[in-house]
């Protein structure tokens, strides 16, 4: 009895996922909850288990393959003797085929932002063709790069299910490596590879001709590796490593041109480091680049003088620490300053669904963290309710969570209003990006001694810039100045917050 393994629930607003790792390939004995792969969505790294005992008998989404909420991943034959026959028993005919019984599917790999097809430029296997992980299989198109798909996994090709000129979709199935051989497939493509092999245009891989136009190089220069004749990236490289080798030895006289721009050329790229982005990396980019699209977003600025909410820190902060447990910050200062302006400016604590606006008569709040693999904002709720100890104790939990990669989905979400200190990296004054929906971020930043006018004298005091940046959609210029100075107002004078001032 095959079950299927599909997609878990990936959380509020998290609709794909991307398959980082498979820990165990078709014919792999699996026992119940046995770790299977492991996917990576915007927010965090979700583990796929084994729903039950078992052989892992086909790998439906590989490695890379972007996949949706409730997707099949891959199949399980229940019991332990549910793969093939044992090796003893097998004859060389089954041994031979039983390869073939093992199927992985070969994706389109992720195309970058706002890329949402590509074209099939050229396939450098057959069916039939015996390739090795991670051989060049194929090279697609799109309107910015040319993409190589490698082979995920050692094996025969069985089948092209996208045949050159066609488009095909970011996700889409390109091949099947294993299985049956198309015998449809096969003819056409070896006409295809007929007609390639009788034109004297052969069309060479895009990243090849893209490299020999850069180096200043001409076909006739480059000795062609490829399948019918097709001049490849690596054969390009050979040759400007052979023309730089050549042209090392010689102190004059100046070598002709081509020779210098293909020396520059391979000089530069080997200075190169090219590192995939994180499928987190990309939804920041895409998100945050959404934010700027669709938000009418401003940014207002206001300094706050932090004397007197340092100076209180001083007094209480080792009394703070003895009694509660965790040290007073400036993050909850600023976090109850804001609750407070909040309340008072309701709109900035809004936010934009269709053609309504969403008040909320509460404040979760975001606080930006910075981690190694990217931002996080994990959100603090109810923060409106709590008490400055409370605040700074989910503020370090939730910190240190974060930095150790084990937030959870509901831990990021549902947030009203953000907060980011980029004064921590040394930040003077910047424009924070909102985080949509919501419609208002305030960013904090270095805290600098500088000459201020107080009461006709110049006397040096502890600055900090404010930086509001809301949604003008539902944000007015009036509102967003009332938030800030009623949060400056609050730190410059702690004890308005005890008045509710």
């Amino acid at each position: 009895m095959a079950t299927e393994v599909r997609v878990p629930t990936l959380g509020e607003s998290v609709t794909e996922a991307t398959v980082a790792t498979w820990f165990k390939k078709p014919g792999d004995q699996v026992a119940v909850d046995d770790m299977l792969c492991e996917l990576e969505t915007d927010k965090v790294t979700v583990e796929v288990p084994s729903p039950v005992a078992g052989t892992l008998a086909e790998i439906v989404a590989a490695e890379g393959a972007t996949v949706n909420a409730e997707a099949l991943l891959a199949q399980i034959n229940e019991g332990a003797a549910a793969s093939a026959p044992a090796p003893a028993a097998a004859t060389p005919a089954e041994s031979t085929a039983a390869p073939a019984a093992q199927t992985i599917a070969v994706m389109v790999p992720v195309l970058g932002e706002s890329v949402s097809e590509a074209t099939v430029s050229t396939w450098y296997k057959a069916p039939g063709d015996t390739v090795a992980q991670d051989e060049m299989l194929c090279e697609l198109e799109t309107d910015k790069v040319s993409v190589e798909v490698p082979a995920p996994a050692a094996g025969v090709l069985g089948q092209i299910l996208a045949a050159e000129g066609s488009t095909v979709q970011a996700g889409g199935q390109l091949a099947v490596i294993g299985g049956e051989i198309s015998s449809a497939a096969a003819p056409a493509q070896a006409s295809v590879s007929a007609a390639a092999a009788n034109s004297h245009d052969v069309e060479d891989a895009p990243s090849a001709k893209k490299l020999m136009s850069e180096a200043g190089l001409s076909r006739d220069e480059v000795t062609a590796s490829g399948k019918d004749n097709r001049v490849m990236k690596q054969d390009v490289q050979k040759a400007l490593a052979a023309t730089q080798a050549a042209a090392a030895p010689q102190a004059a006289p100046i070598p002709p041109a081509t020779p210098i721009r293909a020396a520059v050329s391979t000089d530069d790229a080997a200075r190169e480091e090219r590192v995939k982005m994180t499928r987190l990396r990309q939804t920041i980019a895409r998100r945050l680049k959404d934010s700027q699209n669709t938000a009418a977003m401003l940014t207002t600025y206001n300094e706050v003088d932090m004397t007197e909410v340092m100076a209180l820190r001083n007094e209480y902060k080792e009394l703070f620490l003895k009694k509660h447990g965790v040290k007073l910050g400036f993050m909850s200062f600023f976090t109850v300053a804001c609750c407070h302006a909040l309340r008072e400016v309701p709109e900035v604590n809004s936010e934009i669904d269709g053609a309504d606006i969403v008040y909320k008569n509460f404040v979760h709040m975001g606080i930006a963290a910075g981690t190694p693999t990217g931002l996080v904002v994990p959100v603090i709720r109810d923060a409106d309710s709590m008490s400055f100890a409370e605040i700074e104790k989910a503020i370090a939990e939730k910190g240190a969570r974060a930095r150790d990669g084990k937030l959870s989905m509901a831990e990021m979400q549902g947030g009203t209003f953000t907060i980011s200190n980029g004064g921590v990296y040394g930040s003077l004054m910047s424009s924070p990006i909102l985080n949509p929906p919501q419609s208002g971020i305030l960013g904090m930043h270095k805290i600098q001694d500088r000459p201020m006018a107080i009461n006709g004298e110049v006397v040096i005091r502890p600055m900090m810039y404010l930086a509001l940046s809301y949604d003008h959609r539902v944000v007015d210029g009036k509102g967003a100045v009332t938030f800030l100075v009623r949060v400056k107002e609050a730190l410059e004078d702690p004890r308005r917050l005890l008045m509710d001032l």
